[in-house]
């Protein structure tokens, strides 16, 4: 055996080891991609189902957000409604309760004073004037102005 023979034999059997080295890896990367192919198919039939359940649950999520929407909507048009109503309320009622009640407060002062002078009407035609002005007092001091049911519907209708 000759020097190039032997280098011939020596590349012979490099060339065949690495084929058989080549070979086990295209073998366990044939492996692989079987087990990756198997994979990606059951991911596939699980994603496709819940990706569906995903659509259901966002269509009903927007459902309920509608619904929230004309609740929200009915509940501040109720609050605008009541404050409408408690601001005529206060408007019609606190101007004549103000009114009764310095009425009332200056009566007090009043009898409080002829108490304290003790000069008290005596004769009938006296007590009837001091009552008639009393009486005249507190109709005007409690006559409705456009009457309540007239201010609520001005309020109700905005």
């Amino acid at each position: 055996m000759s020097v190039g023979e032997l280098a011939g034999l020596l590349v012979a059997v490099g060339w065949a080891v690495l084929v058989t080295l080549l070979a086990v890896v295209l073998v366990r990367l044939s492996k692989v991609l079987r087990e990756a192919t198997v994979l990606v198919g059951a991911v596939t039939e699980q994603a496709v189902p819940l990706l569906h359940e995903a659509s259901a649950a966002v269509r009903s999520a927007q459902e309920q957000l509608v619904r929230v929407d004309d609740i929200t909507a009915n509940v501040q048009d109720a609050a605008a409604n009541a404050n409408a109503l408690s601001s005529t309320v206060a408007a019609t009622l606190g101007g004549p309760l103000v009114k009764v009640a310095a009425f009332s407060y200056g009566v007090r002062k009043a009898v409080g004073r002829q108490q304290a002078s003790l000069t008290l009407p005596q004769q009938g035609s006296e007590r009837e004037a001091l009552a008639r002005l009393i009486r005249a007092e507190v109709r005007a001091a409690t006559a409705p102005k456009g009457g309540l049911l007239a201010r609520v519907r001005r309020a109700v209708k905005g």
